[in-house]
């Protein structure tokens, strides 16, 4: 280096002087002021960078505070709502005269909560206690309390929520929900309230809060019901140093340090409650909403101050070199200035656009002669396939007309800049495009920029509350709004207006059998062949779930609304095409009620409709069905078919039979299949196919299934002290009993009560909780396989289940569909799938069952297979379980030895 340096020192004077020149001074002085210009430019963009990360940290921060107050919101709004309507239930029992009030009796049916946080009381006009789901043995005097005597004075017509205070019946602090009992001459009767701790209705709501983040549930007066620090602490603390009062319906904003009790300014959303006094926060600290900023800021200014002493050892190093290499800095100079230049514009197209002259010296076309790859992309193109082009030859007639205007108005005017709505027609792919030409002296400059993005940000703000988030439709609350103004709108008018409400048949088989995201794939599909089944003007509603809602407007005659319900049934006819699967089809059944002779209001019309579609249901599903009067007694069916089912689980009107399952080697009694049935005082026995179906629809299938498990546990009992040989016996357990979450919990409440062994117990699933993944059914099938309870995959084949998905359940047995049993002696495939199935059974070291077996030649067939056990009428139906008592005595094998003849054994 100072060797080098030397040489330069001893320069001739000829060329001393040249470096000396205006020239070479401006070289030799171009490093250090450029790295300077690069330096104050690097701190200036590292500033905007800082500042904008602070932009950014401060939004998320208010974002993230008003998600939290919304979410919470919701959630209170939905439990108040509850703990509202558990006591609209008891006043309305109250203060029906032929309805018996026993709170115990419906908490032990599961009509009110089980949960020592909630509990309903009801106490008489002079404050006594006369009902309540909290036992404790004492009769509190509740005619002094504050809420008593304002209900007494008639304070409100609705729902009082009072000031927590101590319940001395259970010495926690509670939040009293109360309405005025009346007697028939509207006179006081007493009150009904839900008494609720105050941490509860704080205890769902903590999830992306820190230490020092809070929720709370205020008066909208200011007094505190509950708070509840993040961070999964349960600590109660009051941070606000003075009740806060909110002025606006929701908001959200930067609370300074001296409004909190440590000090700590905060970012404070809320939400008033709808219907009710109540408001809910969210507040996140300000030192934490900034971490993150503060350690970017810190990362920018490292990266700043490495850059500077790159930039500045660089200028020392350019300004030694600068005077031999002066002639090449110029060129290196322009190649820069061409790559800014390209680079400053990276994220839009540009193009250079020359016009085309006619005769009379007007601009008849216009011929593209550079563009980038960006502006090329957004028509779909490459570049190469543009310079040169012709836009004429480009571009559709409607686009190209709209081009052409701009150009000549940029050439007369010299410069056009616009924010534009890209039309259907135009090759552009964008929805919305930025836009700049200017004119120069070889013609055009265009530059074009894709700005859809912002824009549909901008329209999914405003359609977020109105559209459901799966199919992208409008939702119930959309609709809530637009078909009172649609009736109206038809009313002015004198025109007709149809509702047709949706149902998609069969579509519960697709969650059961495939999974939810099966289930909402196919929502998805369903839900743009609706779209495009109707017309433009139409609208298509999802109300939730497997249910939509059409609104028909400007309508003629029925015969216009009939052809586009048939036209939606035969569209979701059609099966679907599925990640999880091929050929999945569902049916539409659709009710119709039409403006205005089905109704005059959404509500009556909504309401019609929903009761035509489940006329259309009873019809067969699959087609569509307009409104009748009469319907409605049909529903009353319906309905009262709900009512004797619940009568009977409540009055216990089953009872359980037993299918025998035999070792196909020995022969000899190995379990039993407990069925139940419906012994119904009118009807008979009735067979679990004509009620399992409903009990499900209606969630009574969880009851049902807790009498089965206490009817077989307490029949196991009483076959042991008979002295009998027990053999395990299996239950059927429904996927909802397994998300309910307490089937394990069941099972071994009732082993325990009779005292059996839990391997006397077996559970048979279907393959839909195989491949159901929610965390309540791992834990339940992990909680029986802890018991030490058999687990059992029942009609085995049918469902979608995978070797992976029964390798992590770890399940005992494969119950073989008998569909796979029949097969076996109907030819090669049939016998050669069994083989498969007991093969892959006995690598993952499972049992195999075969189900339906009936002839003696299924039986000799299963035994060359080796199957383990076998079930069906050729061994016996299910039957009795006193006659069940007789085969158990039996040492005798049920099956004719492998050298026998077989005539069959099945039992009556």
């Amino acid at each position: 280096m100072r060797t080098r340096f030397s040489q330069a020192l001893r320069l001739s004077s000829e060329d001393y002087g040249r470096l000396l020149d205006w020239k070479g001074i401006v070289q030799i002085l171009l490093w250090p002021l450029a790295c300077l210009l690069f330096i104050v430019v690097l701190w200036s963009i590292t500033q905007d960078q800082i500042n904008q990360e602070k932009e950014n940290a401060w939004q998320s921060a208010f974002r993230q505070t008003s998600a939290a107050a919304s979410s919470y919101a919701t959630q209170l709004n939905q439990t108040i709502q509850q703990i509202d309507q558990m006591v609209l239930n008891l006043k309305y029992d109250w203060e029906e005269p032929s309805i018996p009030v026993d709170l115990e009796k419906k908490k032990r049916w599961g009509l009110f909560p089980n949960d020592a946080s909630v509990f309903v009381t009801a106490i008489d006009a002079r404050g006594r206690l006369a009902t309540s789901t909290l036992l404790t043995g004492t009769h509190p005097d509740f005619s002094t309390t504050e809420f008593f005597q304002q209900q007494k004075s008639g304070c409100c017509a609705g729902l009082l929520i009072s000031k927590p205070e101590l319940a001395k019946r259970v010495d926690r602090i509670v939040i009293r929900f109360s309405r005025r009992l009346n007697k028939a001459d509207g006179s006081f009767d007493g009150v009904a309230f839900a008494s609720v701790e105050s941490s509860y209705l704080s205890s769902f709501q903590d999830e992306g809060l820190s230490k020092t983040d809070f929720i709370s549930l205020r008066m909208t007066n200011g007094p505190l019901l509950a708070t509840r620090l993040g961070g999964n602490s349960h600590e109660f603390r009051v941070y606000y140093r003075q009740d806060p009062i909110f002025p606006t319906q929701a908001g959200v904003a930067l609370e300074s340090a001296e409004k909190f009790r440590d000090g700590k300014a905060r970012i404070v959303a809320w939400r008033k409650l709808q219907g009710y006094p109540l408001v809910a926060l969210a507040a996140l600290s300000e030192h934490e909403a900034l971490a993150s900023y503060r350690e970017l800021a810190q990362s920018h200014r490292q990266a700043a101050k490495i850059g500077t002493l790159l930039l500045a050892l660089l200028a020392i190093g350019g300004t030694y070199f600068s005077a031999h290499i002066a002639w090449r800095r110029q060129r290196e100079e322009d190649v820069r200035e061409t790559y800014r230049l390209a680079t400053d514009a990276a994220d839009e197209g540009f193009a250079m656009i020359r016009p085309i002259y006619g005769k009379e010296n007007e601009a008849v076309d216009f011929l593209i002669e550079d563009c980038n790859e960006r502006g090329a992309a957004l028509i779909g193109k490459q570049r190469q396939d543009l310079i040169g082009a012709h836009v004429s030859q480009l571009l559709p007639t409607e686009y190209r007309d709209e081009v052409f205007l701009l150009c000549q108005r940029t050439l007369e005017h010299g410069f056009s800049e616009s924010e534009v709505r890209v039309p259907s027609y135009s090759p552009l792919h964008a929805t919305w495009i930025y836009r700049r030409m200017i004119r120069s002296s070889s013609g055009l400059a265009l530059t074009v920029r894709d700005i859809s993005e912002a824009k549909h940000h901008e329209e999914a703000l405003s359609h977020l509350a109105n559209s459901d988030a799966l199919t992208k439709l409008p939702n119930r609350r959309w609709l809530t709004t637009f078909l009172p103004t649609a009736v109206k709108h038809a009313e002015h008018g004198a025109q007709r207006l149809a509702v047709l409400f949706i149902d998609l048949d069969n579509f519960k088989n697709i969650n059961d059998t495939m999974g939810h995201e099966a289930g909402d794939e196919l929502l998805q599909q369903a839900a743009r062949r609706l779209k495009d089944a109707v017309r433009a003007s139409d609208h298509v509603v999802r109300l939730g779930g497997d249910e939509f809602t059409v609104i028909l407007e400007h309508i003629n005659a029925g015969d216009d609304v009939a052809h586009i319900a048939q036209t939606i049934v035969s569209a979701l006819k059609v099966p679907f095409t599925l990640a999880a699967g091929t050929g999945n089809q569902v049916n539409a059944s659709i009710g119709i009620s039409m403006y205005p002779q089905d109704g005059t209001d959404a509500e009556a019309l909504l309401k019609h409709a929903d009761i035509a579609m489940y006329a259309a249901k009873a019809a067969g599903k699959g087609r569509y069905h307009f409104y009748q009067s009469h319907l409605s007694d049909a529903l009353l069916v319906r309905m009262s078919k709900e009512r004797a089912l619940r009568h009977a689980i409540d009055m216990d009107e089953f009872i359980v039979h037993y299918q025998p399952r035999v070792g196909v080697t020995s022969g000899t009694l190995s379990s039993m299949e407990a069925l139940v049935r419906w012994e119904h005082p009118e009807r008979g026995t009735v067979c679990p196919a004509e009620f399992i179906d409903l009990a499900e629809d209606i969630g009574l299938v969880v009851p049902l299934g807790e009498l089965v498990i206490n009817k077989v546990c307490a029949q196991l009992a009483q076959w042991r002290s008979q002295g009998l040989d027990l053999v395990p016996v299996s239950i059927n357990v429904s996927p909802q009993q397994l998300k309910n979450g307490h089937v394990s919990a069941s099972i071994a409440s009732c082993i325990a009560q009779h005292g059996l062994d839990a391997s006397l117990i077996e559970v048979e699933i279907t393959e839909t909780a195989v491949i159901d993944n929610s965390q309540t059914v791992s834990r339940e099938l992990a909680e029986l396989r802890r018991l030490g309870i058999t687990l059992m995959i029942d009609d085995f084949g049918t469902g979608h289940s995978s070797l992976a998905q029964l390798h992590r359940i770890d399940v005992d047995v494969l119950k073989v569909d008998q569909e796979f049993t029949r097969a076996l002696c109907e030819g090669v495939e049939g016998y050669t799938v069994f083989r498969a199935i007991v093969s892959m059974a006995a690598a993952l070291d499972m049992c195999v069952v075969a189900e339906g077996v009936e002839t003696p030649e299924q039986l000799h067939a299963l035994r060359a297979l080796s199957c383990d056990e076998i079930q069906g009428h050729f061994i016996s139906k299910a039957i009795a379980a006193n006659e069940i008592s007789r085969i158990m005595r039996q040492p005798r094998s049920l099956l004719p030895l492998p050298h026998e003849p077989m005539h069959g054994v099945g039992g009556a």
